[in-house]
């Protein structure tokens, strides 16, 4: 999977959530869903347009995994509950990469390290795209 520049550089704007217009256009920011779901696209994986408790419960389109790979989404927040959950991407290694407000900027971390931050202490579980066609 590649990693191009912009995505390491892309500032965390709140209000770029999915279905935004523009929402490739990462000068403008992202937040956590629009950085993955764009980062999917540029590897030839087109994500629906979902939110984090919509993803999670998503069946048609994308299905939940536990044998990682890269390009899967990896979901976490506070407790169990999948809605407002944060969203990142699995790139190997045990690692992802994620944009959030508390770092402003992306960042690669051991997935395991994730619990250690309070706002994604529960790793709610990965979700794998099914195909690489539009929605």
């Amino acid at each position: 999977m590649k990693i191009p520049d912009c995505f390491l550089t892309v500032k965390y704007v709140g209000a770029r959530i999915p279905g935004v217009e523009n929402q490739s256009d990462l000068k403008l920011g992202a937040n956590c869903q629009v950085f993955a779901y764009e980062l999917l696209r540029v590897n030839g994986l087109v994500a629906p347009k979902l939110r984090s408790s919509e993803l999670w419960s998503d069946t048609q389109y994308t299905i939940k995994v536990s044998d990682f790979q890269p390009l899967d989404l990896m979901l976490y927040n506070s407790d169990n509950n999948a809605f407002g959950a944060h969203v990142g991407v699995y790139i190997g290694d045990g690692k992802i990469i994620h944009l959030s407000y508390q770092n402003q900027y992306a960042e690669i971390i051991d997935h395991i390290k994730m619990s250690d931050n309070e706002k994604y202490r529960v790793f709610i579980g990965a979700k794998r795209v099914l195909t690489p066609s539009s929605f």
